[in-house]
């Protein structure tokens, strides 16, 4: 697997299915590598571990490589994803399988040696508006070249096969990411830390970065008469100016409350007590955290971008992408409407689940990995 910054972790929507797949195909008896980019905030022998017999090292039975690369935002992913390709070539394996669009970008190099190559596209990586001109460029090169050397290319939501097929004449595999009931618990540790008791915050769960839209929620809440709490859980990726201007408006407000991003216990309960949670993104692929709020039982609304559309189908309510006032007017009809918001809160979770399932996911893929 070649794509993720790290795993385990929630980074973001690759990390989470990249560590899904990665254990579920040990379970089923496959030998599974994690290319890694370096972080110096993780220390290999507190986090992963050696078994006897084998080289390098493990987390789960799963090898953990870590890749060195750049600090630089703009070049870290490229460099890595060059040396992790070039050190995979000699790893005898049977298919690299290569996530998001970036690290499609050394596909060629691998169908060059005669390696099986299998590209999953979580989403078009280039509409990003974090992304500058030079990386929007290598994006789309990667994207290409998935389109016209991968083996078999997979896709997380209709649009973006439309799209492949469209511009590149491309058949593509739409295999969703999967999901499992998750348990719900009580406030406990967000009462001590943050206040909250259940049922009295509105939640944002992502990286934050101006695609993910938290500034349209943050303007839209602002201008409501509630005693309820806006959470944003999170933290920055590449985006250091966007964190600094929602951290600006998110002063202005002493009922908007960020945790940064939050782990074990703390994300369970998190996710267990919110009232609403929203996802007010610009561009999605298929977003993880909207599966999994969902299977917790939560009432989601979301933007009608198509890739949310067609998870939640008529499960949550929408607002229009981008709209401050549309999303206000929801906003403020859900918080006055309380048995509306109890509607949806006791179909999402049977709903989610039953059409998302990782073990379909895992067998699906596999059969890709054969053809």
């Amino acid at each position: 697997m070649i794509g993720q910054k790290r795993v385990p972790s929630r980074d973001g929507g690759v990390e989470i299915v990249v560590w899904e797949l990665a254990t579920r195909l040990r379970d089923l008896g496959y030998e599974v590598d994690c290319y890694n980019r370096y972080n110096k905030s993780v220390k290999l022998a507190e986090e992963y571990e050696k078994i006897p017999g084998k080289r390098g090292w493990y987390k789960d039975g799963i090898r953990i490589i870590t890749v060195p690369t750049l600090k630089n935002g703009k070049l870290n992913a490229v460099i890595y994803s060059f040396l992790a390709t070039i050190r995979a070539l000699f790893g005898g394996y049977d298919v690299i399988h290569f996530h998001a669009e970036g690290p499609c970008l050394m596909i060629p190099i691998a169908k060059f040696l005669g390696k099986r190559c299998i590209a999953t596209i979580h989403g078009l990586d280039w509409q990003r508006a974090k992304w500058g001109n030079f990386a929007s460029r290598m994006l789309k090169k990667g994207e290409k070249n998935a389109a016209l050397y991968a083996d078999e290319v997979i896709v997380l939501s209709k649009n973006v096969q439309d799209y492949f097929k469209e511009k590149y004449g491309r058949d593509t595999h739409f295999i969703p990411n999967g999901i499992s009931a998750p348990q719900k618990v009580g406030p406990k540790e967000i009462t001590e830390k943050y206040g909250l008791k259940g049922d009295d915050y509105i939640l944002t769960l992502s990286r934050i970065v101006p695609e993910k839209g938290i500034h349209y929620l943050l303007h839209a809440f602002r201008n409501i008469d509630t005693d309820k709490k806006l959470v944003i859980a999170g933290g920055a990726s590449n985006a250091a100016e966007y964190m600094e201007e929602i951290k600006a408006l998110a002063a202005k407000d002493t009922r908007v409350i960020m945790t940064d991003f939050i782990h074990d216990r703390t994300l369970q309960e998190i996710c267990s007590n919110a009232y609403i949670y929203c996802l007010p993104s610009d561009v999605e692929g298929m977003s993880i955290s909207l599966l999994e709020m969902m299977s917790y039982g939560n009432c989601c609304l979301v933007s009608d971008i198509e890739e949310n559309v067609e998870v939640v189908e008529d499960k949550a309510p929408t607002f229009k992408k981008s709209d401050e006032d549309n999303l206000e007017n929801v906003l403020r009809y859900l918080l006055d409407n309380p048995k509306e918001v109890e509607k949806y809160k006791k179909e999402s979770s049977d709903y989610i689940c039953s059409k998302y399932n990782w073990e379909l996911v895992v067998d699906e893929t596999i059969a890709i990995y054969k053809r």
